[in-house]
């Protein structure tokens, strides 16, 4: 449910109390959403009315053009975004920063053919390219798993005398690593400290994922070491990158269930995509206790986890009996104002029956008809008891 009217009111209410807090950010975030929900039309009009209504004192120009620019780019609405440079571009100064977010823009199309196209057609409006410029071509190329193309970019940034910065080197890093060229990946990644750079936590993750990639997870485990040894340290990508390698090696699970620990025990809070990963891996091996322990580190930390990994983890402890774990589990997500699924819901519904919980499931009801008082549910969620029982 999108409350597109209440966030215009919140961006008046900030205009009169805290103008101060308006800003590019901000009005990224509005036109992002409108431009993914609403028509073309709707949010070159809403363009218009943060110019006229909201950001009253503020001249627009180049930058606020880039911000509506970029809102279509990042739906990768490309079609759309080269409509509003055309019609707009002679009442702003379109300047580099701009034809790169359009270059961006359709590179994260994934067509190389629109990219390289349209930078062509950069130069010959007079738009001298920067580093941006070519780690954007560059990081085309190698998504596309053109390796050699990428390389050739790269020399002829030396070339031009614009000197490759560490995301550039880095991304040829990934590129070397979708093109399981794990020697070009460890050269590119020596020669950062050659040109006197030092190497990120990206880089590290880019030459991680380059030895993964190729089935060298002992070298990778090494190099995970290495990290922590030099104080870099590791970020939910270091450790997405190795649950992947470790589940597809010869160390298995037991493996995964060694890094899990050792991310416990550093205090870490894994991002959504692997807290799921791992629910789902625990959960259909038989380890439903690793996932509930997952879970209750998860909410100790003050993090509630996605309703996936809450379907995965309710499925697990239902099938072993283990009902009573289950409803704690969905409590506590109804409790931190996030909707259970309906067929989370139904599971437990079925299960309580079943054990002689009835009250456990009023009290289920109760938090979820509670909960769409304040946020009404959507395709999927758990509606609750029908009224008749």
């Amino acid at each position: 449910m999108r409350y597109f009217e209440k966030a215009w009111e919140l961006m008046e209410d900030i205009r009169r109390m805290h103008p101060s807090l308006l800003t590019l950010k901000s009005m990224s975030i509005l036109l992002s959403r409108i431009a993914k929900f609403e028509s073309y039309e709707e949010t070159l009009q809403a363009f218009e009315r943060l110019e006229k209504e909201v950001f009253v004192e503020r001249q627009f120009g180049s930058d606020e053009f880039n911000v509506l620019l970029r809102a279509f780019c990042t739906q990768r609405q490309m079609k759309e975004a080269k409509s509003v440079f055309n019609k707009m571009r002679s009442r702003f100064l379109a300047d580099t920063k701009t034809m790169n977010i359009l270059l961006l823009g359709f590179k994260e199309s994934g067509n190389v053919t629109a990219v390289e196209l349209f930078y062509h057609e950069m130069l010959r409006r007079g738009f001298k390219p920067n580093t941006i410029t070519y780690n954007i071509r560059i990081d085309a190329y190698c998504k596309k798993g053109c390796f050699g193309d990428a390389l050739r970019l790269f020399e002829d940034m030396e070339q031009l005398n614009c000197l490759p910065t560490l995301q550039v080197i880095t991304t040829l890093i990934h590129g070397a690593g979708v093109a399981r060229n794990l020697s070009k990946a460890q050269n590119l990644f020596n020669e950062i400290a050659k040109r006197n750079i030092k190497p990120d936590i990206g880089a590290y993750n880019a030459l991680l994922s380059a030895l993964i990639r190729c089935r060298d997870v002992e070298s990778a485990i090494s190099l995970m070491n290495e990290m922590e040894e030099k104080g870099i340290g590791h970020d939910g990508v270091s450790y997405h990158t190795m649950f992947v390698g470790l589940m597809k090696s010869r160390r298995g699970i037991l493996g995964v269930c060694e890094l899990y620990q050792r991310m416990a025990k550093r205090n870490f809070v894994p991002k959504t995509r692997t807290t799921v990963m791992l629910m789902k891996l625990f959960c259909e091996n038989g380890l439903v206790d690793l996932g509930l322990d997952l879970w209750e580190y998860l909410i100790e930390k003050g993090y509630c986890p996605h309703g996936h990994a809450l379907d995965l983890l309710v499925t697990g402890l239902c099938s072993r009996g283990r009902v009573n774990a289950a409803f704690e589990c969905s409590k506590q997500m109804l409790e931190r104002g996030r909707h259970v699924s309906e067929s989370s819901f139904l599971m437990l519904q079925r299960f309580l029956k079943q054990a002689g919980y009835p009250e456990k499931l009023k009290n289920l009801d109760l938090l979820i008809k509670r909960l769409h008082d304040v946020l009404p549910p959507t395709r999927g969620h758990a509606v609750g008891l029908p009224a008749s029982m």
